[in-house]
Parts: C-alpha cells; sequence; structure tokens
C-alpha cells in the first residue's frame, strides 16, 4: 500500500504534528509506503526525511493565494499519479481542502484526520466535508459524533492517538526533586503545573486564577506554566502576565516558555492540570498520566474517554477556578488518594501506546482502499 499524506505544518507547534512524527516512527515496518507532501518548508521535512521516508514540499500559501492554491493542487495531484499511490490522507480539515481537490484529479480516494471537535458553522469546515472523502478519521467519541452530525455524511472511524511511552517513563527520568533542581524550579512546596501553547480555551488563565485559593492552605506551592506564544493569540500571553500581576502572584506562578524536554517539566511536578475547554483529545493528559501523576482535567471532550473522574484522575468544569481550586486541594490534602490516582493513570495510559495508534490507524485505511478492503 502507498499512502501519500498531506501536512499543512512542517514545525511540531502541538499533538497535531507530533501525532505525524508518531505515526511515522511507528509505520515504518508496517506493508506501507509512506511519501509525505508538507503545504511548508520547516524542520519537520528534515525529520521525516531521516526515517528514512519520501517527503516533498509544494508551498500552498494561504487559501486566499487562489493561484498558489490552485498550483499546489495540481502539483499534489501529479505526484500522486507519478507515484501510483493507493489514497491520499489529509492531515487536519484545511487539508483536505487542497489534498481532496488533488485527489479527485487524481481519480484517488482520500481520506482526511478530523484533529478537532468540529461545528457546522465555519464555512470552510464545510467546504471540506463536502469534498469527498472515503471516510473522516476522528480521535475522540465527541469529535466523532460531532463530525458526523456535519452534512454530507461521511463514515467516521475512530482512531485514538498515541503517546511515546519509553519517554515518559519515571525510571528514565530524574526524580521529581532532581528535575526541580534541573530545571531552576523551587525546591520546596507543592508545584502545580499545565503544558500547552498560550491560548485561552486551554486555560492557563483558570489555573492562576485558582492559585490564591491554594496559596490560603499551601503558602509555599508554586504553578509554573509551560507553553509559548501562539500565532493566532499573540496577545494572550500578555493577558497572563497582567492577571498574574494583578493577583499578586509574580513569585508564585513560573511562565517557562515554550520547552522541548516536556517529560523533565512534568516529572517536576506534584500535580498536573489541564484546564482546556472541551479539548479534542489531550495528548498530554496521557504523557503526565504515564508520569504517574495526579492529573486533573476539563470534564467534556477527549479527556473524558481517558480519565475515570475519582480513580485515575479528576474532572471539573472548563472555567470555573473554584472547582478547580478544590480538586488541586484534594490532592495535596490527601496523599493516599493522589498516589493511588497516580498509579492507576500510569496502568491507564499504558492503553495509548504509538504502535498501537499506528496499526490502527493503517488497518483503517486500508480498510476504505477498494482494491485493498
Amino acid at each position: 500500500m502507498k499512502v501519500i499524506i498531506v501536512m499543512p505544518l512542517a514545525e511540531q507547534r502541538g499533538g497535531g504534528e507530533m501525532m505525524l512524527w508518531d505515526l511515522m516512527q511507528q509505520g515504518r515496518n508496517a506493508g506501507v509506503e509512506w511519501i509525505v507532501i508538507f503545504l511548508e518548508n520547516g524542520p519537520m521535512v528534515e525529520q521525516v526525511k531521516s526515517l528514512g521516508i519520501e517527503t516533498r514540499v509544494v508551498e500552498s500559501g494561504r487559501l486566499r493565494q487562489i493561484h498558489r492554491f490552485i498550483a499546489a493542487v495540481f502539483r499534489i495531484a501529479a505526484i500522486a499519479r507519478e507515484e501510483n499511490a493507493d489514497i491520499i490522507v489529509n492531515w487536519m480539515w484545511i487539508t483536505h481542502i487542497s489534498g481532496g481537490l488533488a485527489a479527485m484529479l487524481a481519480g484517488l480516494p482520500a481520506v482526511w484526520y478530523q484533529l478537532e471537535v468540529p461545528s457546522d458553522k465555519p464555512l470552510l469546515v464545510r467546504l471540506a466535508t463536502l469534498i469527498p472523502a472515503r471516510a473522516i478519521i476522528t480521535l475522540s467519541q465527541d469529535g466523532k459524533q460531532a463530525q458526523a452530525e456535519i452534512w454530507p455524511h461521511r463514515p467516521t472511524p475512530l482512531v485514538y492517538p498515541g503517546v511515546a511511552l519509553d519517554r515518559f517513563e519515571p525510571g528514565a527520568l530524574p526524580s521529581p526533586q532532581e528535575a526541580r533542581r534541573k530545571l531552576g524550579l523551587p525546591l520546596h512546596g507543592p508545584l502545580i503545573g499545565i503544558v500547552g501553547r498560550l491560548q485561552r480555551w486551554k486555560g492557563m488563565h483558570v489555573l492562576v486564577q485558582a492559585m490564591p485559593k491554594i496559596l490560603q492552605q499551601y503558602p509555599d506551592a508554586h504553578c509554573v506554566i509551560v507553553g509559548g506564544k501562539h500565532d493566532l493569540e499573540p496577545d494572550y500571553e500578555d493577558f497572563l502576565k497582567a492577571e498574574i500581576a494583578t493577583l499578586g502572584l509574580k513569585e508564585q506562578v513560573i511562565m517557562a516558555g515554550l520547552q522541548r524536554n516536556i517529560p523533565e517539566w512534568v516529572q517536576a511536578m506534584d500535580v498536573f492540570v489541564h484546564a482546556s475547554d472541551k479539548e479534542p483529545f489531550g495528548i498530554v493528559i496521557i504523557e503526565a498520566m504515564a508520569l504517574g501523576k495526579p492529573v486533573i482535567a476539563g470534564d467534556a471532550g477527549g479527556p473524558t474517554e481517558i480519565i475515570t473522574d475519582g480513580i485515575n484522575g479528576l474532572l471539573t468544569p472548563y472555567g470555573d477556578a473554584d472547582k478547580l481550586a478544590i480538586a488541586i486541594l484534594r490532592y495535596l490534602d490527601e496523599q493516599e488518594f493522589a498516589q493511588s490516582a497516580g498509579v492507576a493513570a500510569r496502568q491507564r495510559a499504558l492503553d495509548f501506546s504509538t504502535h498501537n495508534y499506528a496499526q490502527n490507524f493503517i488497518n483503517t485505511v486500508r480498510s476504505v482502499i477498494p482494491s485493498l478492503s
């Protein structure tokens, strides 16, 4: 089976890019010949190429640059014909607008991976769904249900992402205390952390707003926010800093910025918070669980499919700083419960290996190719 993947981004900015990397790593010896077409140039081009996978760059520009967009569609179609590809897989809905049209020109089936919980309100989402697809692969039950409600209805198989569990093996990392020392974090008192791109829907401000209640009982507690500025919301970082200053938390909240060694940062934390609003899935939740951390996440979207509330984690409503504070304090006050939740979290994380993810993804793609199914 020869599969072309059309990828809009060429730099690892979040979970979607990591998922492609995991698929490429784990899917190299699975009876698939991969060709990855990036719609921009960037570090991931060489990274994927280093795995022995053929990569191409077809710079498409923005949709409003219509001449470049059309040229990219024809170029992708030409590559697919030259390579005798069996299918075009488009990473994210925005890519299906170009990759799906290219598949039509090349006379090939196409699928796309829906990495969001979609709505039928955005015009471009409806446009992407109108373009023929054998299936729209989804990554959570929430996303599957939402996509199934958008007309025209397409098959929506579910493939959960995975986590490179070997990177999040507690025994292979420094101890939490050593990690704090290495990263220059406070050595004493509880450390509550959150990881993600700086966007309002990720809820970093909710954790900041919860900190005063934490500090009333644990005055030596600190909060660390790990994540860099997002191009679509460049002002959110300044909003966070203003909120921290307004609440008098400059000494207690650490803005660590974009970091690459995420396992060590999470290892340093006593409680891990994921405060997103209707997170499509939440790979970083599983990464923290794999380290045996007591985890708190939002009670909507993907996290509800990962966490059993009160067993291997806690779920709280998005935007509710008081309830988030109560959940954090429960872990800090009830150390035995925190420990048992961490053990159960690590066990649950084992269900989400990158090997299982890659195999399930490949099987799903294979099943929609007429000549192979």
